[in-house]
């Protein structure tokens, strides 16, 4: 998509480009936190939650956003971290949800180059025995052609016929057998722990205070109405005064709701997703490859990532515990079968070197009569209960810019006042200025550092003066940086071994026994930085390690 050249700069863009590095001290965000009564309180750290924060204050709102664990740690970091239009949901008659995805989707391009990335999806056309069959190939190019038209076009390519050799040189071990061609359309993909903490900072930039380790204990009253919440902060317990409170804490919403009004009736209907990683030697592909799985409906994505490649993902009721959800020995066989069936890989459990799973919180009961989760609307809602609380359900990774402006709309009626919506045009912390294909062309540090801080990388880079073996990796074998640990403690209110490697680095999910190995040095960074204990710094190590082994245990073994 070509874009005129803009006349004069935009105020936007101006604004969100900083000459010195946001330090976020957690002992000041507390203070004020405790210090201040705010216009709106934002409960739950996703990333829809983190961009009703962004959206209020850049109203000129006062905000706080508190997260009980850390920015992303529940479905914000476990989503299949695809920015897309959704072909399923033209599929399913949606064609107002895939306009909307499709234009916020090139909002997040333009926002967030650094972040979010153009990326190719090929849909292999076999003989049989495949997501498309010949027969039925032409249909599903009308379907790609709607796609477009609604928005897809917007990225710049339109979707193309592709011969079976076009097919195998971007997936050469595909069965060829059976090959007859495939079918080339364009989304985007992004790095989703790192765009929902890059929300955050972005919030906490123009003045919000924002907070992990922060658990709402309860809602405060006056008047009848919900006019705050107690926080529980380090030993602390905070009382918050606010005009409005949001609860934007997925699918652990019903419980807040709860707190608000003891009448209400549980509405959100968790839906599982897991991915494995394998390596991509092991499974050669660039892009991502859409595959199907032997007797099941849902289809499969197989999706490079640096030097892995990411399976998922099923998509299934769940009702066990909200706070442990791994992916089990039959979610990883199920994936295996799809890949290999596709691929001749020969992909055994000992190849998979990381997984994830998450929950969708999906609107709708938990008795199951709306159907299989496959098929129920991925749509958003935002309500307000008797007693002014503000509540969003639902929606997807794509559209939370778009579900946070609703949610600061509906907050708005609450407080009875009128603001417009900034967020449309403003970059995210990083994103103004960045070129992303001139940055991944230089290589190197630069574009390692580029792909993950934007503009802002600088900033990390700053940190070799002051210490050179902050230039060297994390452990042999990782392109991060110590530089970045330390980067984290100081900018990105990381207090923990997992908040760096589960989510600052992502080494949890695409190197997992590397992540291992580099806990000890991770956590001897954060503790001169932080001013941790010896008896602290074990104690977190000791835990990352602990999650690790259970989570391949689960995979490997189906342990309750």
């Amino acid at each position: 998509m070509i874009r005129l050249p803009e006349r004069k700069a935009r105020s936007e863009t101006k604004s969100a480009i900083r000459r010195t590095a946001l330090m976020l001290d957690r002992q000041g965000q507390i203070e004020r936190l405790a210090s201040r009564p705010v216009d709106v309180l934002v409960v739950g750290g996703g990333v829809t939650g983190c961009y009703a924060a962004l959206d209020a204050v850049t109203r000129g709102l006062t905000v706080a956003l508190v997260e009980r664990d850390d920015f992303a740690s529940g479905t914000s970091s476990k989503s299949s971290k695809m920015v897309h239009g959704g072909l399923r949901y033209i599929e399913q008659g949606n064609l107002p949800l895939v306009r909307r995805s499709l234009l916020e989707r090139q909002r997040f391009r333009r926002n967030a180059p650094h972040l979010v990335q153009r990326l190719p999806f090929v849909f292999p056309v076999l003989a049989q025995d495949g997501v498309f069959d010949a027969r039925i190939a032409t249909a599903f190019e009308g379907l790609l052609w709607t796609y477009d038209l609604a928005g897809g076009w917007r990225i710049g390519k339109l979707h193309q016929r592709l011969t079976a050799p076009e097919v195998l040189a971007r997936a050469p071990r595909l069965r060829a057998d059976q090959l007859k061609g495939g079918l080339l359309y364009y989304d985007s993909r992004t790095d989703d722990a790192r765009l929902t903490l890059t929300i955050a900072r972005t919030a906490a930039h123009f003045g919000a205070t924002v907070l992990n380790g922060a658990a709402c204990r309860g809602l405060l009253r006056e008047g009848g109405r919900v006019r705050g919440a107690t926080v529980e902060v380090d030993g602390r317990e905070i009382e918050v005064r606010a005009g409005v409170v949001v609860n934007a804490t997925g699918v652990w919403s019903d419980a807040l709701d709860a707190m608000s009004d003891p009448g209400h009736r549980p509405r959100v209907r968790p839906a599982k997703g897991v991915h494995i990683v394998v390596p991509w030697t092991r499974l050669p592909v660039d892009g991502t490859v859409t595959v199907p799985v032997p007797g099941r409906a849902r289809r499969a994505t197989c999706t490079r990532w640096g030097d892995v490649v990411v399976v998922g993902t099923t998509d299934t009721d769940y009702d066990g515990s909200l706070d442990e959800v791994l992916c089990t020995a039959s979610e990883m066989r199920y994936l295996l079968d799809g890949a290999n069936t596709a691929f001749d890989a020969g992909l055994t459990p000992d190849d998979v070197v990381g997984s994830l799973a998450g929950l969708r919180p999906l609107v709708g009961g938990k008795d199951g009569k709306e159907g299989a989760t496959l098929d129920m609307s991925r749509d958003h809602r935002v309500s307000t209960d008797a007693y002014g609380l503000v509540t969003v359900t639902g929606g997807k990774l794509t559209t939370s810019r778009h579900m946070g402006e609703l949610v600061v709309d509906e907050a708005l009626k609450v407080l009875g006042r009128r603001a417009r919506c900034r967020t449309v045009h403003l970059p995210l912390l990083g994103g103004a200025g960045y070129d992303a294909e001139a940055t991944s062309a230089t290589g190197g540090l630069g574009a390692h550092l580029g792909q993950r801080y934007g503009t802002e990388a600088r900033f990390v880079a700053d940190l070799f003066a002051e210490d050179r073996s902050l230039m060297e990796p994390i452990v042999p074998g990782t392109a991060h940086l110590r530089a970045e640990v330390v980067y984290a403690a100081r900018c990105e209110l990381a207090r923990s071994v997992d908040d760096v490697l589960s989510r600052r680095t992502r080494m949890r999910v695409f190197a997992r026994d590397l992540s291992v190995h580099a806990a000890p040095e991770v956590g001897r960074l954060l503790q001169r930085e932080l001013g941790l204990s010896d008896d602290e710094v074990a104690r977190q190590v000791d835990g990352y390690v602990s999650g690790i082994e259970r989570e391949k245990t689960v995979l490997m073994e189906e342990v309750s």
